[in-house]
């Protein structure tokens, strides 16, 4: 696989910045620079101030939710990679932990969404999660995703919740939809 391939691959796991690229392949900024800006003259990517994406990312704004139909922003998204290469999205951390039991049945090949304050992607699975708290970008109860796990706490801290593995924070969130909590579908 060329090198060119392998980003349009590395930007579909999750990768947004030509940095992140330049340190995967071990080369510098401008041959990166160079194969972004032919996968940018191809059509294949679109590049923002700091960012890369896949032009096809585009196509996300019209999409909604799997769970609950709102629009999905790439910042908050949780992505669920099927066997077959199904990509499942959803709007935010609450509704991809409430979609990750019924999703299990179909074999999850991988998971990942960005971490809350640096929005770099991470793998769900080994991230740190504080659900419940006083603010929320989306879906209530709010769930935000952590790479690191003394940044979950210092948010913790600031804004409330409680600190939980993937596995924790997927039972605590049905628990809470099971109490009625409301859901924010409101944008």
């Amino acid at each position: 696989m060329n090198r060119k391939e392998e980003i349009l691959r590395l930007l579909e796991e999750g990768y947004t910045t030509a940095k992140e690229l330049a340190r995967y392949f071990n080369v510098s900024l401008m041959t990166i620079y160079r194969d972004l800006k032919e996968l940018e003259e191809e059509g294949r990517i679109i590049r923002r101030h700091g960012s890369v994406e896949l032009k096809r990312e585009e196509d996300l704004k019209g999409e909604g939710c799997v769970l609950c139909g709102k629009e999905i922003d790439n910042r908050l998204a949780f992505t669920y990679i099927l066997k077959g290469g199904k990509k499942v999205h959803t709007c935010c951390p609450h509704c991809g932990l409430l979609a990750f039991p019924t999703l299990e049945k179909e074999r999850i090949e991988m998971i990942f969404s960005r971490d809350f304050i640096y929005c770099n992607p991470i793998n769900a699975l080994s991230a740190f999660y504080v659900v419940g708290g006083d603010v929320s970008p989306c879906c209530l109860p709010p769930a935000f995703v952590f790479a690191d796990k003394g940044i979950a706490e210092r948010f913790a801290k600031g804004f409330g919740g409680e600190i939980l593995s993937f596995e924790e924070a997927v039972k605590r969130m049905q628990d809470l939809m099971k109490k009625s909590q409301r859901v924010n579908f409101s944008p």
